[in-house]
């Protein structure tokens, strides 16, 4: 099956055929719930509790296909009851309540049915049919029994119908975390062998050589915090900046505007910890107030690392 037939079966099949049981009988029978009494229904129940015990054999025996094929061809039995019935029609006429009872409880127990036989791949669907029923699911058996003078909660949405696009997206992103993994796997391996042939590089070091050096009292001057980007921003007409606005914890926020826009996508920044430099003079820019700055390594563009705290580590926080 491709994903177009897949999206398909699900909109066609699951909410067309099984929960359409559900959406277009439940509305009709909240205030009065199920009939005391399991209806004449033409031995619709009875043909599918019997078709229980080849649904089970088929489940048990991996032939997924044929389960399928067995619970739906109970579905197309059940919708023409409904499509005859008409439940929106009888509702009209305050006189026929009691049929409109009796046909809405055929409905919904022929619904019941469905979804326990689905439970072993839809449980989701089999705990929301619980709640509208409020008759927990917990075995096979239940099948067999009609379900009768239950009351019936507010139909809720149970499932929806999927668009080929959706699919689409999901599939993009299963790739993208697939080769983000992959990258992880592979990431030890290969800086262990580049390590190993060249060991560290004495480049960086070289491009930028050592400053001058500083007393402990001069670099307790600069007070470095942790903070988290909480928004990031393009902004407009500048080339190199992102607008952050960081946190240090409670309302004490900071905008800092950072040459960092090669390097980082504002989405991937947002909830983010970083090194700030809190107590930076505020400076005034075309663009607005920078009231610090975030520390980073690299030689600029793209080649820009911005330093994150280990976890554990929370807004505020002062690095010694």
């Amino acid at each position: 099956m491709n994903l177009e037939e897949f999206t398909a079966k699900v909109n066609s099949d699951l909410v067309g055929k099984v929960v359409n049981l559900a959406s277009r009988s439940a509305k009709f029978v909240k205030d009065t719930g199920l009939s005391a009494t399991y209806p004449d229904d033409g031995g619709l129940f009875e043909y599918a509790a019997n078709a229980g015990d080849q649904i089970a054999d088929a489940y048990e025996r991996c032939e997924y296909r044929k389960a399928m094929r067995l619970i739906l061809e109970l579905a197309d039995r059940a919708n023409p009851f409904v499509e005859n019935a008409a439940p929106w029609t009888i509702k009209k006429d305050p006189g026929r309540a009691s049929e409109l009872q009796d046909v809405c409880t055929v409905a919904l127990n022929l619904f019941r049915q469905l979804v326990i036989y689905l439970a072993p791949v839809i449980p989701d669907l089999a705990a929301k049919t619980a709640a509208l029923l409020n008759s927990p699911i917990e075995n096979w058996e239940q099948s067999k029994t009609p379900l009768v003078g239950t009351s019936v909660a507010k139909f809720k949405h149970m499932m929806k119908r999927i668009e080929l696009k959706e699919i689409d997206a999901m599939v993009e992103e299963t790739k993208a975390e697939q080769a983000a993994e992959e990258a992880l796997e592979n990431a030890p391996a290969e800086l262990a062998a580049v390590f190993e042939k060249y060991g560290d590089s004495d480049v960086p070091l070289k491009d930028e050589p050592l400053a001058e050096e500083c007393s402990i009292d001069d670099f307790i001057k600069v007070d470095l915090r942790v903070a988290r980007v909480v928004k990031a921003e393009h902004v407009e007409e500048a080339r190199k900046l992102l607008k952050l606005t960081l946190s240090l914890g409670g309302d004490n926020q900071r905008q800092v505007f950072a040459g960092i826009k090669a390097a980082y996508q504002p989405e991937d920044l947002e909830g983010r910890l970083v090194v700030m430099v809190a107590n930076l003079k505020p400076r005034q820019m075309k663009f607005g107030l920078s009231e610090g700055m975030v520390c980073a390594s690299g030689a600029g563009g793209e080649d820009v690392f911005l330093l994150s705290p280990d976890e554990g580590a929370v807004p505020g926080q002062r690095v010694h």
